[in-house]
């Protein structure tokens, strides 16, 4: 697929504020500092696109961005920052769930995972919470080219063992690097299936 634009839509924290119309939208979590906007920035082929930050916890905001005037790539708050204060927390929470259970248009949520840990509590509660509302998700491993092989593979291996405690079978994967812009192609591709589909 090329991405022949890519553009800002709407920021919001109310799910009923989002875009109308029924577009596909492929949206992008993850826990914070997981490189999530530098993946949106390197799969749309546009640095500026998604606001990118050295400090956890920037994206507050529900950001729909349109792709191709096709789909939309919907860029979600970071769950998990410890930082933010119980308030702040909560409020994150409300926003996450009002869309992620409250979107028709949603197609599928892309769960970003930093492949140099193990599988990390907060992560897995995320998915499984996902799994118990029936929510369509890949997951997209970030950050490969910062880890050795060896250690990817185990990894991978250590957190596939720990999804199928409780799935029957397991979504699709994707190993990414923003930097060495890994990935892109697989992602895309999977997309555009879908929107064929559909």
């Amino acid at each position: 697929m090329d991405i022949k634009s890519a553009k800002f839509v709407i920021s919001n924290t109310d799910v009923r504020k989002c875009p109308e119309g029924a577009l596909p939208e492929y949206a992008f979590i993850g826990r914070s500092n997981v490189g999530k906007s530098s993946l949106i920035n390197m799969i749309t082929n546009n640095q500026n696109l998604a606001m990118t930050s050295q400090k956890p916890g920037k994206t507050q905001l529900i950001n729909h961005f349109i792709i191709n005037d096709k789909w939309y790539l919907v860029d979600l708050p970071g769950y998990g920052y410890a930082q933010r204060g119980k308030e702040g927390r909560e409020n994150i929470r409300r926003i996450i769930e009002g869309y992620i259970l409250g979107r028709e248009q949603l197609t599928c949520l892309f769960v970003l995972i930093d492949c140099r840990h193990e599988p990390q509590k907060i992560d897995m509660e995320f998915i499984a919470w996902l799994g118990e509302n029936g929510i369509p998700i890949a997951i997209v491993f970030t950050k490969t080219d910062k880890i050795g092989r060896g250690k990817l593979k185990e990894n991978i291996g250590l957190f596939s063992a720990t999804m199928l405690e409780n799935w029957e079978e397991l979504p699709p994967f994707f190993m990414t690097s923003s930097e060495k812009r890994v990935g892109r192609e697989e992602i895309l591709a999977y997309i555009e299936q879908i929107n064929r589909s559909l």
